[in-house]
């Protein structure tokens, strides 16, 4: 089986829970270091499936890499190699697809609650009896849902939380999370959460507080999302 490329925007944001999963589930994975400067592959049919994580930059801003990435992602849907998207990876599918990514009308930074859409595109992706799940949210930007695609989740404070094209879904919340990422995540975005003025945002204490209640969850609903999409991976 061809591995999943995995591609990491910044250091601090790697495949967390998303690397647990496939390794237990024997699907090999190659990590794509695009913050180190490594080179976008051209050719998506080279891997089974491709992933992208979060970052903290814009998917608007002018850095070399992202324009082979609009192009890989492009070209993995219409040769329908399985796309995957955290949060920037999310928005980076929006973009490629014909999507916009603009500010969203707050910061979200911690946990909240996603509504799962009554719809059988979301029902395909996180199953009948799922109605809403407690997530991990940190970004300043959304993106609008790309034509030929369909909304499967919003929340609150975030009307497009993630969409689904076929085999491909683009999530802006982070389903990825593991104790460790999060714990990262507080200590180096100390100083943004502390300027932060928005109702979504939560203090470093509060997210910490809740990381032992919050992540089984989380996980489970990350199993549903991954089971569907690894479900669409190719074999041989």
């Amino acid at each position: 089986m061809k591995p999943v490329a995995i591609f990491r925007h910044a250091p601090t944001e790697g495949p967390g829970y998303f690397a647990t999963y496939l390794e237990r589930r024997g699907v090999p994975w190659q990590l794509v270091k695009v913050d180190q400067g490594e080179a976008v592959p051209d050719d998506p049919r080279r891997f089974s499936g491709l992933t992208f994580m979060g970052g903290p930059m814009s998917v608007n801003h002018d850095l070399p890499w992202i324009a082979p990435v609009l192009k890989l992602i492009r070209s993995a849907v219409e040769t329908d190699v399985p796309v995957l998207g955290h949060c920037l990876g999310g928005q980076l599918m929006a973009k490629a697809l014909g999507g916009e990514v603009t500010r969203n009308p707050v910061k979200e930074i911690g946990w909240g609650r996603v509504d799962v859409l009554d719809s059988p595109a979301a029902i395909e992706w996180f199953g009948a009896g799922l109605k809403s799940f407690n997530s991990f949210h940190w970004h300043g930007e959304t993106f609008s849902i790309p034509p030929g695609a369909t909304r499967v989740a919003s929340s609150p404070y975030c009307e497009n939380q993630a969409f689904a094209l076929g085999r491909h879904l683009g999530m802006q919340c982070h389903v990825e999370m593991t104790r460790k990422l999060i714990e990262s995540w507080c200590e180096s975005g100390a100083r943004e959460i502390a300027w932060a003025k928005s109702p979504a945002v939560q203090p470093a204490a509060t997210i910490r507080a809740e990381i032992e209640a919050r992540l089984p969850e989380l996980h489970r609903v990350a199993d549903l999302v991954y089971d569907r999409w690894t479900a669409g991976l190719a074999r041989e």
